[in-house]
């Protein structure tokens, strides 16, 4: 009887230790659904944007984990082929933040946001709350194709009724501090400037 009085005793100090922290499978999903921007190249992976965004939720109480499906060279019509993948997550908030390549490459913006919009209503008819973060290209690609560049996010996010991050370098592009040496990526310190970016704009679409 003592045994099983112990084994008993045990047993529930164990669910309640269940109950205090949520397993794995009871965590709810955040995606950052990108590019190579998102994916972190040239940094560790726990130096990328959305594994530093991980590590605040947990450290704030938010019972999120971040799926990383950033693919390096993706373009907005890569992520269309992806989406289907990006649902098996089932996440309920994703962050899509594509279209850097599209523009690098000069590719035509209509058909930028005829992939984003297609996305990203893909995405809230599987229930997931969206929030587009934007992109630019730099002013040597002219100034027309900037402009119109520049605006496919803004209209995507109305279109599509989702949260808009206006540009996900804000304060990190051009800055040769928080980059590599190719001028294009995002070192460390750029990755933990571009998650206090991120952090406002996706804390409005989750719950604790």
């Amino acid at each position: 009887m003592r045994g099983l009085r112990a084994g008993g005793i045990a047993l529930v100090l164990g669910l309640l230790a269940g109950l205090a922290s949520p397993a794995r499978g009871s965590e709810r999903v955040v995606v950052a659904f990108g590019d190579s921007l998102t994916a972190g190249l040239g940094v560790a992976a726990d130096e990328a944007w959305p594994a530093l965004v991980e590590a605040r939720l947990r450290r704030e109480g938010y019972p999120y984990r971040v799926v990383n499906a950033g693919v390096s060279g993706d373009t907005t019509a890569g992520g269309l082929r992806r989406v289907d993948w990006v649902l098996r997550n089932r996440p309920e908030v994703a962050v899509v933040a594509l279209g850097a390549n599209d523009g690098l490459r000069g590719l035509a913006t209509d058909a930028m946001e005829r992939n984003l919009v297609a996305i990203v209503e893909r995405l809230r008819a599987g229930g997931v709350r969206v929030l587009v973060a934007g992109m630019e290209v730099p002013p040597n690609y002219g100034a027309a194709y900037t402009r119109a560049f520049r605006g496919v996010f803004p209209d995507v996010a109305r279109r599509t009724g989702s949260a808009l991050m206006p540009f996900l370098l804000a304060g990190v592009a051009a800055d040769p501090r928080l980059n590599l040496a190719d001028g294009i990526h995002p070192n460390a310190a750029g990755y933990r400037a571009i998650a206090e970016g991120v952090w406002p704009y996706l804390i409005a679409l989750l719950t604790r």
